[in-house]
């Protein structure tokens, strides 16, 4: 190997593992790192971050964390941990709208919550321009970023099993808009039940992901890039 390519190559090496320690955040190898990237600063004022591990509040809500497996639009993991946080009130807006969902015989099958900023500077990056419309600009931050955005879709209670849906999660295309009219009726009443449960307790689905809520107050939470390991956490649900 020459010298110059092996330099480069130590270099490339030297910021994944630098990416990952300090993040937490598994590193996708084949981009170009710039650790001079941070996420974009803000003017607040924000409220102090309380995000919450949302299975901690109801161990009934299933997680399918596809970002923590190769089973994502990426192609590898970007998460070292299984795991899903919200910021608190949006947390115990979730459980409620998943024990309400009990009673028609489904729960909430959460895909992701919040998501550190570099996270999204690697879906941008992986993302063709044409595609970029289902993804967030990491020049401006994601929902996601601030703890207030989930992805999810409903699972069965009767076997445990996701359900299906118009669209398969991160689908890119005109399925997965929340208002589609293709599928089959069931898909789509399935997924508008889901849209109904989560509108009630103070979520807006976004315009292009019928599985992606937003949270009414994620204005007041500022973009974090916190690693899974260094968010401390409580289960407490206020009544």
């Amino acid at each position: 190997m020459r010298p110059r390519l092996s330099i480069k190559l130590h270099r490339i090496f030297l910021a994944a593992f630098l990416t990952l320690w300090l993040t937490g955040v598994a590193p996708f190898f084949a981009l170009p790192f710039n650790l001079q990237e941070s996420p974009p600063l803000e003017s607040g004022p924000f409220r102090a971050p309380d995000l919450v591990e949302v299975v901690s509040l109801d161990p009934t809500i299933h997680l399918d964390i596809r970002y923590a497996t190769s089973n994502n639009l990426v192609g590898r993991p970007v998460y070292t941990e299984a795991r899903a946080f919200l910021q608190r009130p949006a947390a115990e807006a979730l459980v409620r709208a998943h024990r309400s969902l009990k009673k028609r015989g489904y729960g909430l099958l959460v895909f992701d919550g919040y998501r550190p900023w570099s996270v999204t500077k690697i879906f941008w990056d992986v993302t063709p321009p044409e595609k970029r419309e289902f993804v967030a600009n990491p020049a401006e931050g994601s929902k996601h970023n601030r703890g207030c955005a989930v992805d999810l879709s409903l699972y069965d209670l009767k076997t445990g099993h996701e359900v299906k849906m118009p669209s398969v999660y991160d689908e890119m295309s005109e399925r997965a808009y929340p208002n589609y009219r293709g599928g089959t009726a069931d898909e789509r009443a399935r997924r508008d039940l889901l849209r109904a449960a989560m509108e009630k307790e103070g979520f807006a689905v976004y315009p292009k992901e019928w599985w992606h809520f937003d949270y009414k107050s994620w204005k007041k939470y500022p973009i974090l890039n916190l690693p899974f390991s260094q968010i401390k956490t409580t289960s407490r649900l206020k009544n």
